[in-house]
């Protein structure tokens, strides 16, 4: 069975300057049947545009130098890691070639020898030098348990490198070695970068050293399912096992990214990678080496995306936006007033088109400071003002008794929560006890707990009826489900 895997790998990174030279051109038929031959030979020939493709190599001349090559050691018990591997393969996690691998494991890390004593285990990654006096930045999952760092440079200098502060949540980490006068990167702006703009990698694959890869910004804002809240930048720059940490370049040779995974089915690169957008990866940074942690905006809601069904059973005219499924009690959101069921259209004036979009906006917020959300409920936007509040490192959300028939327009049999249960699950509402028909289609199965109807309580069978009754077309159940909530529409033509 072929395994879709997300897998943490370094990048190539390299920058392309200012300068298009063309040792290669581009011919663009201004005509699609230009290539062919078409009418008759007395017709004049369509004419060709030619466009000059760019030149990377003063890019790497002036910005390759501060690329650096980073070595880690780590004491394992090597059982743990698994049988010795051809040399050639060095860098694939455990597992590899399986389905029960983390698939976001580290793609930079070596394979140790088998066997069950304690050895060194050795992995290869990327970095870059952002300070003339020794400041790196490089992947968390790099460095991450090593117990030596070693820095390799250009000009074959070696430097024992100590680790100033790891961030896993972002998967930034900072390193400093004893140097001075060394040679840096220019740092961009992501948000000017342009999806389709080339972009340039240089890093470490498979251990060999300053090697370059290029493609093309493939999208921007790209929310990955490992809770990182980092807004990715995708690109289709060859990645492989050992280029992790490495910059990527815009073509005026600033660093925009910092190449952190890609996404494979096999393990190797398939023409999908994912990069931290470099303004991410400086904050993070500066909050390392200034207090050794990093702090990150929290409102205390739960959102999930708004699809058609949903926008139309509140009465949006497009699906957009992101639906709040469950609030933190006495959280920032609670406290402002925002209630499960609002659909939050904005963040301090820039639009909400996703549900996606808002955790990483969130997360980079300043705890403590005031922001305005715009949210849409009972058919109209309101304002407000909400105290942005601190990520907790694991924060859980939590989510008589007469039987009733299934309900003819959902597929649902319900019952009210005994007093019991409702102390136990700390809510209200009716319990599934059966599901069929368009409910099971929807995905409502037994055991989920029907907290409202198109935002209004349902705590007895007669105001499920009456909502259902009111509902037009679908009905916007909100479910508590093993702790957690969710909206799910119900189709009740």
């Amino acid at each position: 069975m072929t395994v879709t895997r997300f897998v943490r790998k370094p990048i190539v990174a390299a920058a392309l300057g200012a300068m298009l030279a063309a040792p290669m051109t581009l011919v663009l038929a201004e005509h699609p049947q230009s290539a062919a031959v078409t009418g008759s030979p007395s017709e004049p020939p369509v004419a060709a545009a030619t466009m000059a493709l760019p030149d990377f190599a003063a890019l790497v001349r002036q910005y390759g130098p501060a690329v650096v090559n980073i070595t880690v050691k780590e004491n394992v018990k090597t059982s743990a890691r698994g049988n010795a591997m051809p040399p050639g393969f060095r860098g694939f996690p455990p597992g590899y070639g399986g389905g029960d691998a983390d698939p976001f494991a580290p793609f930079f890390r070596g394979m140790p020898p088998g066997g069950g004593s304690p050895g060194p285990t050795r992995g290869q990654g990327s970095g870059f030098i952002v300070k003339s006096d020794g400041l790196i930045l490089t992947n968390a999952h790099v460095v991450a348990d090593a117990s030596e760092v070693t820095v390799k440079l250009t000009d074959r200098r070696e430097f024992t490198a100590k680790v100033v502060g790891v961030d896993p949540t972002s998967d930034v980490a900072v390193l400093r070695i004893e140097a001075k006068g060394l040679p840096t990167v220019r740092i961009g702006d992501p948000s000017r970068v342009a999806v389709g703009e080339w972009v340039v990698a240089i890093g470490a694959p498979f251990g060999f050293e300053n090697s370059v890869t290029q493609g093309i910004v493939s999208a921007k804002g790209r929310t990955l399912p490992d809770g990182s809240y980092v807004p990715f930048l995708q690109t289709d720059v060859a990645i492989n096992p050992g280029n992790s940490g490495g910059p990527l370049f815009n073509l005026a040779g600033e660093v925009v990214g910092i190449n952190s995974q890609i996404y494979s089915r096999s393990g190797g690169y398939q023409g999908v990678s994912f990069a931290i957008p470099i303004d991410v990866a400086m904050n993070v940074g500066d909050q390392l080496q200034a207090t050794g942690h990093v702090a990150r905006g929290r409102l205390g809601v739960t959102v999930q995306p708004v699809d058609a069904a949903l926008a139309k059973s509140f009465g949006l005219k497009s699906p957009q936006g992101a639906l709040v499924s469950d609030i933190d009690d006495d959280g920032p959101a609670d406290k402002a007033g925002l209630e499960s069921g609002d659909v939050i259209l904005g963040l301090d004036g820039q639009p909400v088109d996703e549900s996606s979009q808002l955790p990483a906006r969130v997360a980079s917020l300043k705890p403590g400071q005031k922001s305005t959300l715009s949210v849409w409920r009972d058919g109209k936007t309101r304002e407000l003002s909400v105290q942005v509040g601190e990520m907790r490192a694991d924060e859980v959300a939590d989510a008589g008794d007469a039987k009733a028939a299934p309900q003819g327009r959902l597929g649902l049999a319900v019952r009210p929560l005994s007093r019991d249960e409702q102390r136990q699950i700390d809510a209200e509402g009716l319990l599934v006890e059966d599901v069929a028909g368009n409910a099971a289609d929807a995905g409502i199965q037994p055991g989920d707990i029907v907290i409202s109807a198109n935002g209004h309580a349902v705590n007895d069978i007669e105001q499920l009826r009456k909502a259902i009754d009111k509902a037009s077309g679908s009905v916007a159940l909100l479910i508590q489900r093993e702790g957690h909530r969710l909206f799910v529409p119900v189709n009740v033509g």
